[in-house]
């Protein structure tokens, strides 16, 4: 059996790979933005199958309800603030030229609470550990196009819009690896707290980035099917 420190490095090189994965496509092709509304949906889905599937019954076995509600208020306040700075980020980075560092900054703050999910995943055990990796491997492959996209329309270097993410994403071993050491061996009641914690941040992605941002564009029935298809392929594998 390995350690939670192995699984979570070997974990997190989906994420990574999926970070590549976009940067580089979006640096050599331009995404329409139906597909990726697309993208988001179904990100969208596989992220609530995962809240829904692994996230809250574990939570409810925790058996441990003030720990939860702490947890849960911090995770909430955490990504709030988060969001906030996110937007000043985006706002500032409509006037500045070249790499938009406060946004950077956000995105490499929110890849490594990504980070420290996988980690969480890791501790718990092997299928939840699977599970939430896929669900934000999804997220960070939409981060990695979004950002290449960005920094292409800055007209930078093809060679910076492709390293640019790759390197951002390497918060996510970060978070997660470091995530894994310091929950290997806590108690029941700190794992409930970060627990809640991360279920906060998977129902802020879902409702407050994937969802909002992937509405800017006109909904579509394959839209509405890309998300419950989602949903159904995340919640097919955990069974």
């Amino acid at each position: 059996m390995t350690s939670p420190v192995a699984d979570a490095a070997r974990l997190v090189a989906f994420p990574i790979t999926a970070a590549a994965v976009g940067a580089v496509t979006a640096a050599v092709h331009q995404i329409s933005t139906r597909t990726s509304s697309l993208v988001q949906h179904f990100a969208a889905g596989v992220v609530f199958a995962a809240v829904a599937g692994e996230v809250l019954p574990d939570l409810r076995n925790q058996h441990s309800v003030a720990a939860v509600v702490i947890g849960f208020t911090i995770g909430v306040a955490t990504v709030v603030a988060l969001g906030a700075y996110e937007r000043h980020a985006e706002t500032q980075a409509e006037t500045r030229p070249g790499i938009p560092r406060a946004l950077l900054a956000a995105i490499v703050i929110d890849l490594l609470i990504d980070g420290l999910l996988v980690g969480i995943g890791a501790t718990l055990g092997e299928g939840q550990g699977r599970t939430l990796t896929i669900a934000l491997t999804l997220e960070v492959l939409f981060l990695g196009l979004s950002l290449a996209a960005e920094l292409r329309q800055r007209q930078l270097a093809t060679a910076t819009v492709i390293a640019v993410p790759i390197a951002a994403s390497l918060a996510i071993a970060v978070g997660a690896i470091s995530g894994a050491a310091v929950l290997a061996h806590a108690s029941h009641t700190t794992l409930a707290g970060i627990l809640a914690f991360g279920a906060a941040a998977l129902l802020y992605l879902v409702t407050e980035e994937l969802l909002v941002e992937a509405h800017e564009t006109p909904d579509t029935t394959w839209h509405v099917i890309a998300f419950f298809t989602g949903f159904l392929i995340l919640f097919t594998l955990e069974g």
